[in-house]
Order: structure tokens, then sequence, then C-alpha cells
């Protein structure tokens, strides 16, 4: 509880020591969060996805940047590769973002995504939440480099900004269909380069092609982000995407169909968990899997009989 009070009085320390506690799978971070979550709901999440290349990081960091100038508290979530050697996240928050690093209104957590897919890392929302509870304006998360399925930012952010960089495939990459449907606003980064023109277009039209929606209209920005360009302008969008939502009580939808995939999840791995440690005891599990290896039996009947046993 002295934890728990520590985080809602905006200690970073205090919110650093529970963020590792989440990521380890400590049961007292299981406890921490349910006493923070009454407390949650009032930040404003924003999502910051793309393919490896796209200055994502930069942009994040100058967004920050703008932020800060209107007052705004910020926490970033940086979602990296994880080590093969260490499990850590490679490129962690040391390298990127150092001149936030001593401000008191900036919070910068690195997470390594130990193997789970989507852009982002498995404890990413419980850090949210956590950064939620210690009274952060506004929540950055920047996912690992993604493709075209890797969309999970959606459901974690209110706002997503889907970021593309002309001259390098990328613009292909951005108007695959899974990506553009989770666009809120587009960016089109490095657009100091010849090809930007032509990439902003080739968005452009696959929005008009994608199907009519009523409401906000995804919009699609230049920037040059290591030189702050075209940012100022990013930014006055997001917080107009966040006016929008609150007009049409879209944030209260939001948050619904975020509670909605967070329960499903941890429901999910919570009975798989618990299914595979009941089927694990005395060598069941290993014969299982020697009959199906054997042909013996197929993995969907051993599947059935599995959860047969586990009273599913």
């Amino acid at each position: 509880m002295d934890l728990v009070q520590k985080i809602l009085q905006g200690d970073a320390r205090s919110a650093a020591r529970l963020m590792t506690m989440i990521e380890n799978g400590s049961p007292e971070a299981v406890s921490a969060l349910k006493s923070l979550y009454p407390h949650t709901g009032r930040a404003y999440v924003v999502g910051v996805t793309g393919p490896p290349g796209s200055g994502k990081s930069t942009l994040t960091d100058r967004i920050t940047e703008e932020l800060r100038r209107r007052d705004k508290t910020v926490g970033i979530v940086a979602v990296d590769p994880t080590s093969p050697f260490t499990g850590g996240a490679i490129l962690a928050d040391r390298i990127r973002m150092q001149r936030h690093s001593l401000d008191p209104g900036v919070f910068i957590r690195s997470m390594a995504t130990r193997g789970h897919l989507g852009g982002l890392a498995r404890a990413t929302n419980d850090v949210v939440d956590v950064l939620d509870a210690a009274g952060k304006d506004y929540i950055l998360i920047e996912t690992v480099g993604v493709g075209q399925d890797e969309v999970e930012v959606v459901r974690a952010a209110h706002t997503s900004v889907v970021v593309a960089v002309p001259g390098m495939g990328d613009e292909i990459q951005a108007i695959k269909a899974g990506v553009m449907e989770i666009g809120d606003l587009f960016v089109v980064n490095k657009a100091d380069r010849e090809s930007a023109d032509k990439t902003v277009m080739e968005i452009e039209m696959m929005l008009h092609l994608g199907k009519a929606t009523e409401g906000w209209q995804p919009r699609v920005l230049k920037t040059v982000a290591v030189r702050s360009e075209g940012v100022g302008e990013l930014t006055e969008a997001i917080l107009e995407h966040q006016a929008f939502l609150q007009k049409d009580e879209g944030r209260r939808q939001k948050w619904k169909e975020r509670s909605h995939w967070v329960f499903l999840e941890l429901l999910q791995e919570r009975v798989t968990a618990r299914v595979i440690e009941k089927v694990a005891v005395n060598g069941t599990l290993d014969r299982l899997i020697e009959r199906i290896a054997a042909r013996e039996t197929d993995p969907y009947s051993a599947v059935e009989e599995v959860l047969k046993k586990a009273g599913l």
C-alpha cells in the first residue's frame, strides 16, 4: 500500500519499481495494480506505430517536446525488440530521448516485447495504467517496428499515429490493409525526401478507396522530425482528435474496447496457464504430446481431452 500511495503522489522511483515487478511477473504487482485501477482512466493515450526506420523514436521525442511546451506531463512507453542475450530491451531509453531524462514532467520506460506479437510488450497495458494512476496527462506508446498485421496499439490507444517514410519501400508497407484501418493520423516522416509527396498521395488514395466512415476522417501530415518540422501541426492534430473523441463520447467507447481486449487477453493467459499446470502433473502432458507425435491421437482430440479433464 505504501508503494501504491507513492505512485498516486507521482513518485517516479515507485512507478519504475512497480513496472519492473510487472515485467518480472511478481504476484505483488497484481495486488498493486488492483489498488491503482480505480485511479486510472484520466490520461490520454497516443500510439505511434510504423515500420522500422520510419523515425518513430524521434517523432515521439518531438511530440513530447510539444506537449511539454503546453505544460502537459508525459509518460513514454517505448517498446523495443528483445535482446537474445539478456531478455531486455534493445535500444533502451538511455539511447533515445536523452534530453527528457532529467525532466520531472516526463517519465520514459523502455520495454522488451519478450516474444509477444502485435508490436507491444505483454505488460504494456499495465505500465500504461501505472503512468495513468501516477497522474500523467498524456501517455505515448511507441511500438516496435510493425508489419501489416501487428496492430495491437489501436486497442491500447485513443489516437493511433501511423508513420511511413518515403524511399525505403515503407510506403507500400504503410498502405497494407491492416495498418490502414488503425490510423487516426498518418505521418509521412523524413518528408524532405523527393518521393514524400508521392507517398502522401498513395496514402490519401488508399484512404479514399477505403470504407467510408462517419465522424473523424483520418488525416495525412508531413514531418521532418529531426528538424521538428511539421511536429507542431501533428501535435495539434492529436489534440483535435482528442477533442473529437470527447465531444463524440468516443473516448468512453475506446476505453470500453480497451477493457474488453485487456480482459480477454488476461483471461486467456490465466486459463491457459492453469490448464497446463493441471495436465503437467505426473508427466501427463509429456505422455499426451508423445501420443500426438506417434499419431496415436490428433492435436484436436488431445486438446478436447485436456479441456474435459479441466472441466471446461
